[in-house]
């Protein structure tokens, strides 16, 4: 017995070093971040294991990713659906709607629109400083990223989509 409890205790102190050696990001979860529905993203997410060169590393938050060292993006699913907003640019790609809230450029908070729960991108887009940002359309663009995130459906659209059905808009009547 007395073996096997030194073997264990070695393996225990050899974990704990090599947790010791990475490099782990701290975040903050989301209030629903235990929304299966966000577990289904995160468990898509090792399907990007970098975005733009950047490698993703651990995190201490549920349904939180980070990439890059430093971070230059980090995710969070759980947010509260996002309201209709005049404020804010609305931009579609891969199929996923997004407010653009730049307030604070060159860093970018990019949210789901009409996804419940939301997620968010926090984007360091430092473009006059190589390697140090990443462009917000490469972060969205990237189509395993995307599918990850589409795992939550939509309820509904920002943007008008080419093809879809236009809801008419009333025009005023014109006399003879």
């Amino acid at each position: 017995m007395p073996r096997r409890l030194a073997v264990a205790t070695v393996l225990v102190l050899a974990a704990g070093l090599l947790a010791g050696c990475s490099s782990t990001v701290h975040l903050n979860a989301a209030d629903d971040a235990n929304d299966p529905r966000c577990a289904d993203v995160t468990v898509r997410l090792t399907n990007v294991p970098a975005i733009d060169g950047h490698e993703r590393r651990w995190t201490d938050a549920q349904a939180t990713a980070a990439w890059g060292d430093p971070s230059v993006v980090l995710l969070t699913c759980g947010l509260p659906e996002a309201e209709p907003t005049s404020t804010l640019q609305c931009i579609s790609l891969q199929g996923i709607d997004w407010l653009v809230d730049d307030s604070k450029s060159p860093y970018l908070t990019l949210t789901t629109y009409g996804r419940k729960p939301a997620v968010q991108l926090y984007v360091n887009s430092k473009p006059d400083e190589p390697n140090k940002g990443v462009s917000a359309n490469d972060v969205i663009g990237n189509k395993s990223l995307a599918a990850a995130i589409a795992t939550i459906p939509a309820t509904h659209a920002c943007t008008e989509r080419p093809g879809a059905d236009a809801t008419p808009t009333p025009s005023p009547a014109t006399g003879g």
